[in-house]
């Protein structure tokens, strides 16, 4: 090898490491920033919660830890006075007794004498009760099993607690992480039902299938199907009627739509979702009992969250009725549908003050 060959051999060997080393620090880099605008949309998704539940949080976590104050000791009277807190708050009777067991046993056991480390229990306590999805992965990332397409998600609930515009978000957000989704109006009972649903699938920018009004919900949901499959779409929304007034009918319309399905796509529906309006409290829970009666319900979307101090209603949903909470609604906007985190849930309720502090506020 003569000698300017030996020096284009080195110069290409040093040119070939730098180059690799560039590639390394860029890739570095990417990753840097791709973590850093994660943790960035995390933090103001947390905030938009912590600020949802802050009705919630003023009346009712503010009374426990006045009444749990610093210098108060644990007695009998103090842990009355807490589950009677709880019991007003929306938790219910039910699951109040619940957490005031855990409560006073881990108070003899772990010896505890000062309020706030009672405080802290609760807290520890709620999060327990609080269902984490199987899903709860897939939710949040709004992925499907590919292998199983379309994914078909049947959306229930009565008039009023925000099922439009839960389906016209879950939609939007489908569609954000590059699905094509397919909206089935097959509420062909309520007049105004076809034509909100059209504004929100046009505002998720999706197809929306439509008969009209008094039409077979079956139909429709036979319609939604077929065009799914035949445009290889991802995801299927179908909406349905609320008149739990008339459960027999309701029931055998569900059933109906459920054996329709079946034709079309053998699986469907992957997922039943029971809409509640958060500001009925105890109401949402009475209404989530009869639809169990007539649906196979994998997952409730608590809706209305931001509007509320009805908010820890929550907790005795996950509780009694052993369903978990998927999404919550804690704002009007297309984006404001969120995965149901149960830690960042109890930790925005209790008023933490970022998701990376550990801070507790006092208001």
């Amino acid at each position: 090898m003569g000698f300017f060959d030996k020096i284009k051999e080195k110069v290409s060997g040093v040119t070939d490491s730098v180059s690799e080393k560039l590639n390394n620090v860029t890739d570095s880099t990417n990753k840097a920033i791709d973590n850093a605008l994660h943790k960035t949309v995390e933090a103001l998704k947390f905030d938009k919660l912590k600020n949802g539940l802050s009705k919630t949080r003023d009346s009712f976590v503010d009374k426990i830890q006045v009444t749990l104050g610093i210098g108060k000791k644990v007695n009998d009277d103090l842990l009355d006075e807490i589950e009677e807190i709880l019991i007003t708050s929306d938790i219910g009777v039910t699951t109040s007794e619940i957490l005031m067991e855990s409560i006073k046993d881990r108070v003899r056991k772990e010896k505890k004498e000062k309020g706030e480390e009672v405080f802290e229990i609760l807290k520890e306590e709620i999060e327990k009760l609080l269902i984490t999805s199987p899903s709860a992965q897939n939710d949040a990332n709004y992925s499907i099993n590919e292998e199983k397409k379309p994914h078909v998600i049947m959306v229930i609930g009565v008039n009023g607690v925000g099922k439009t515009t839960t389906i016209g978000k879950l939609a939007y957000n489908y569609k954000q992480t590059g699905k094509k989704v397919i909206i089935g109006a097959a509420d062909t009972f309520r007049a105004a039902a076809n034509e909100q649903l059209e504004i929100w699938a046009e505002r998720a920018g999706v197809q929306i299938v439509q008969q009209s009004q008094g039409a077979d919900p079956a139909a429709v949901t036979f319609d939604t199907l077929s065009s799914a499959k035949s445009k290889n779409a991802d995801v299927v929304i179908i909406d349905t009627a609320g008149r739990l007034h008339n459960k027999g009918n309701l029931m055998a319309e569900l059933e109906k739509m459920s054996r329709v399905m079946k034709k079309v796509v053998p699986t469907a529906p992957d997922e039943v979702f029971l809409v509640l309006d958060a500001t009925t409290g105890q109401n949402a829970i009475q209404q989530a009992k009869e639809f169990l009666k007539v649906a196979n319900i994998t997952g409730i979307v608590l809706t209305k969250l931001d509007g509320t101090a009805k908010g820890g209603v929550v907790i005795p949903i996950a509780c009694e009725l052993q369903i978990p909470v998927r999404y919550i609604g804690v704002g009007e906007k297309i984006d404001d549908l969120q995965v149901f985190i149960p830690k960042d849930f109890v930790d925005a309720l209790f008023g933490k003050v970022d998701k990376n502090d550990e801070t507790i506020e006092s208001n």
